[in-house]
């Protein structure tokens, strides 16, 4: 068992909550920062709130980076705090650049100057490559992202690269494809399909009127894995001697259309398909349950991201567990069964 020191940012989200219980489950001493909220904002910890230290913070305040980092002085670093909705990005520009970007170089300051034996992962994303320049995506494909988020992260993703080459830190990179769960937030589009779907079953289970399920682009592509695996990723990265920037996917891309009709098969249901272009509808037994709106369409879409883990798998010996059907099977079964607790 570890005698190590960790520190979470973003511990009290989806991959911060699964990395907490992984850290735990090693030996770790586990410390996170969470944001001051008038509501409480734990639910994905909750069950490990005793075995793990928080910390007021929040990546725009310089000063309480500094200070946490001063006081702990952890031995692994796991950079997970983000502006992470892509959507929302080009509604809060200005904002998801001061979290995403300068949040990061905030921190980096802070642990090169209290902590710099550490060793730091900082999580990017699939979302930099953008207008895809080849298919897959490797760890050197060229970026070209089409989303403030995605800029953001690029920046983030290249200042870790520069304090790593100018300063000696160990830090690694890791670009992650798309990877869900059952503790996936709610306005996620994967998330938000197994918990509408959930819903309408429920609500057909039971003789009662369903809210529709609406969604905007269902043809756009991506690289799905389960967040779990994803984390343990995370970990062995910083288990290398020496740094690196990895990329972790599962080498398959499938349309959101693809997702909502193997969620469908979860409910037992036969989905079909009517219509074209934003006037497609889902139906079940002659009843729409899917629909589409524009409001949900980016102003500049990512149509396809497939990764290649090649170099993870080789280096780390990282691969993943959990394929798109199971993954599927895994969210809607959880949100089946959890539906009226949700």
């Amino acid at each position: 068992m570890s005698n190590k020191k960790a520190f979470i940012t973003g511990i009290t989200g989806q991959d911060g909550s699964y990395l907490a219980e992984l850290l735990l489950e090693k030996g770790y001493e586990v410390h996170g920062i969470v944001r001051r909220s008038s509501t409480i904002n734990t639910g994905r910890i909750n069950h490990i709130y005793s075995k793990i230290k928080l910390h007021y913070g929040d990546m725009t305040d310089s000063l309480c980076l500094d200070r946490l980092m001063s006081e702990i002085k952890p031995d692994e670093i796991y950079h997970l705090a983000a502006q992470s909705h892509v959507k929302v990005s080009f509604e809060l520009p200005e904002y998801t650049g001061q979290v995403d970007a300068m949040g990061t170089l905030r921190f980096i300051e802070a642990y090169r100057k209290h902590c710099p034996n550490a060793r730091f992962y900082n999580a990017c994303t699939s979302e930099m490559y953008g207008l895809v320049k080849e298919v897959p995506q490797t760890e050197v494909t060229p970026f070209h992202p089409r989303s403030p988020y995605g800029v953001a992260k690029l920046y983030s993703f290249w200042i870790c690269k520069n304090y790593r080459e100018a300063y000696g830190l160990h830090i690694s990179n890791g670009i992650l494809f798309n990877h869900e769960g059952e503790r996936r937030g709610e306005t996620f589009v994967t998330r938000k399909i197994t918990l509408a779907l959930a819903k309408i079953k429920n609500c057909i289970d039971n003789g009662q009127e369903f809210p529709k399920l609406v969604l905007g682009n269902l043809y756009s592509k991506r690289d799905w894995g389960y967040a779990k695996d994803f984390v343990y990723g995370m970990w062995l990265m910083l288990q290398q001697d020496k740094p690196d920037d990895y990329v972790l996917s599962t080498n398959e891309t499938h349309t959101i259309k693809e997702f909502v009709e193997l969620a469908c098969k979860e409910c037992g249901w036969n989905l079909t398909w009517e219509g074209e272009g934003e006037n497609e509808k889902g139906l079940v037994d002659g009843l729409v349950i899917v629909e589409l709106d524009k409001k949900y369409l980016r102003p500049s879409e990512v149509d396809l991201l497939i990764g290649d883990y090649t170099k993870a798998n080789s280096v780390l010996g990282w691969e993943p567990k959990v394929k798109f059907e199971d993954l599927v099977r895994i969210m809607m079964s959880h949100d089946i069964k959890n539906i009226n607790n949700l």
